[in-house]
């Protein structure tokens, strides 16, 4: 897939050091003294009863920019902090698996892409239709819009260069994106 130009919501936060795959010889980003975010929270569970639209925003910059790893870590904490709010809980177990599969695809693994896609579409298409869509205005899709998109990402294995380890790397044709923002623009081959 080609390096696509992509819109951020968090400018004012500087991206992780390294995407991380597992597997790698790069450092574990929290386990390691040398990852990226040893000894730091990337979504502190304070803020999300506060606000959770910076966490949620901050885990949509880094899933659009090829982090999924690191998506998915700002996004857990968003999914515990739900308790009692099924919608809200269905919607990040979804979208962590959704950044799993991206982890899955960077590595090659085709299989566990496609059942990490099926488990985050399962998840999406729980959503009540008509629901409160407070969250839902947030990812800018509907939840099975992105089930399907989610399902097509894992069935169609695009060709990764491999020279990236380290380097952010989208692998979805899709972008998460707030509806009450303009648009994205459309995304250009850099």
């Amino acid at each position: 897939m080609a390096n696509l130009a992509r819109p951020r919501l968090l400018n004012h936060r500087d991206f992780p050091a390294y995407a991380y795959l597992p597997g790698s010889k790069q450092p574990h980003p929290v386990r390691d003294p040398g990852g990226h975010s040893f000894q730091q929270e990337i979504a502190p569970s304070a803020q999300i009863s506060v606000s959770p639209t910076d966490a949620l925003q901050w885990g949509i910059d880094l899933f659009n920019h090829g982090y999924y790893w690191e998506a998915h870590e700002a996004w857990e904490p968003m999914w515990l902090a739900a308790k009692g709010r099924v919608q809200d809980r269905t919607l990040f177990k979804a979208l962590i698996m959704l950044a799993a599969t991206g982890v899955k695809i960077r590595e090659g693994k085709w299989l566990a892409a496609t059942r990490h896609a099926g488990r985050a579409a399962r998840s999406l298409r729980q959503l009540s239709p008509g629901a409160d869509t407070r969250l839902l205005d947030l990812i800018g899709i509907t939840p099975d819009a992105l089930a399907g998109l989610a399902e097509a990402a894992a069935r169609f294995p695009v060709e990764l260069p491999k020279h990236v380890v380290g380097r952010p790397q989208p692998v979805f044709s899709f972008m998460l994106w707030p509806t009450h923002l303009a648009e994205p623009s459309p995304l250009v081959d850099c």
